[in-house]
């Protein structure tokens, strides 16, 4: 994209506002903040998915958006990957309750424009559902994108992006003023979690008060946890406000590559602490070492420690710290990684996937907390 304006398509499924309760869509926290960058240096964005936050939500933002259900003229293709889910987008019938046609659609999309137009494409992989030897990581005008710090080999590393505006107001003094009766919280949903929540929440639930907000329909085996359902997505930085800490609990397959989700940024924004288990592959890059616990016993004594020191000057320069950590995910770098790679697929002659190059990251970062 580099210094030219150029005309995106951008598919996404999910919602710009605050969506409907009992859906999962991590993009709310992010999604709106990167198309409104594209935006505010030149692109004009048009989304070729369903109008979900209409026809679902009842918010009109027709007056700040452009949607369109067929084939426009694009210059650029920017896709949030979908995958078969079965019972819901495969395997059942277009028009039958609970069927969504996102996958039906980007298969038209990708054919479309990726495949038939040649349009340079980036594929921003942010569940990790590509398989690493699938075609499209070969075609010369797409690039792969994942929110990893160690993406797949030829992937380009793009975080979800946090506004700069919001990291340059957050103060830690007046966040870590605030009360916060609640001394631990998780906010999120089950999938492929339980190993993690079992080793590092479960033990802290039995010692301190909490609630773990989200959907998790299989909740037996910890019976002494307050699991209190999905909430509202405006209410996750209110609940978050209420709280003092909360554990970072990432699927192994994001653990395993540093892809931390949005809920790093959204509690530490609120002037929630993360503590962060050490199993998270470069942990030391999300938060301070003092934040981290390599078992359930340590989070307690994290939570402990925190309770100690809740409202004073060392509670300040802690959240400091996690809101200094947060540069990474700067809206400005995701933008400028974004610009690099749409000059890649748009350089003559391209034959090979393209790629940004990655962050030298050392194995160890240095220095903090």
């Amino acid at each position: 994209m580099g210094d030219q304006a150029v005309r995106v398509g951008y598919s996404f499924w999910g919602f710009l506002g605050p969506g409907v309760v009992d859906t999962p869509d991590g993009g709310r926290s992010h999604r709106r903040t990167l198309v409104d960058g594209l935006c505010g240096i030149g692109h004009q964005v048009v989304f070729l998915q369903r109008d979900r936050d209409l026809h679902e939500a009842g918010l009109d933002l027709r007056d700040h958006y452009l949607w369109d259900a067929g084939l426009p003229e694009l210059e650029v293709l920017i896709l949030e990957w979908r995958w078969p889910i079965p019972g819901r987008n495969v395997g059942t019938a277009c028009g039958a309750p609970g069927h969504t046609c996102d996958l039906h659609r980007q298969h038209e999309l990708v054919a479309h424009y990726t495949l038939g137009q040649h349009t340079p494409t980036v594929l921003w992989d942010k569940d990790r559902r590509l398989a690493g030897d699938d075609p499209m990581r070969r075609l010369g005008n797409v690039a792969v994108c994942e929110p990893a710090l160690h993406p797949t080999p030829g992937a380009t590393s793009l975080l979800f992006p946090v506004a700069d505006d919001a990291l340059d107001e957050a103060d830690a003094i007046e966040l870590t003023a605030l009360p916060r009766p609640l001394p631990l919280v998780y906010i999120g949903n089950q999938y492929d979690r339980d190993q993690a929540f079992d080793t590092f929440f479960a033990p802290a639930a039995a010692r301190f008060s909490h609630r773990a907000a989200g959907k998790w329909p299989r909740t037996s085996r910890w019976p002494h946890v307050r699991f209190t359902g999905r909430c509202p997505f405006p209410d996750v930085e209110l609940l978050y406000r209420s709280a003092l800490t909360t554990v970072l609990l990432l699927p192994e397959r994001y653990a395993a590559v540093g892809q931390m989700t949005q809920r790093l940024f959204e509690a530490v924004l609120a002037g929630c602490l993360p503590i962060t288990p050490t199993t998270i592959v470069d942990a030391a890059w999300f938060t301070p070492l003092s934040l981290h616990a390599s078992s359930g016993d340590q989070v307690i004594a994290r939570v402990e420690q925190l309770v100690e020191l809740a409202g004073t000057p060392a509670h300040a320069d802690l959240l400091a710290a996690c809101l200094r950590a947060l540069d990474r995910f700067r809206l400005s770098c995701q933008l400028a990684t974004l610009s690099r790679l749409l000059e890649l697929l748009t350089a003559p002659a391209t034959a090979q996937p393209a790629s940004a190059g990655q962050p030298s990251w050392p194995a160890s970062p240095r220095g903090q907390g």
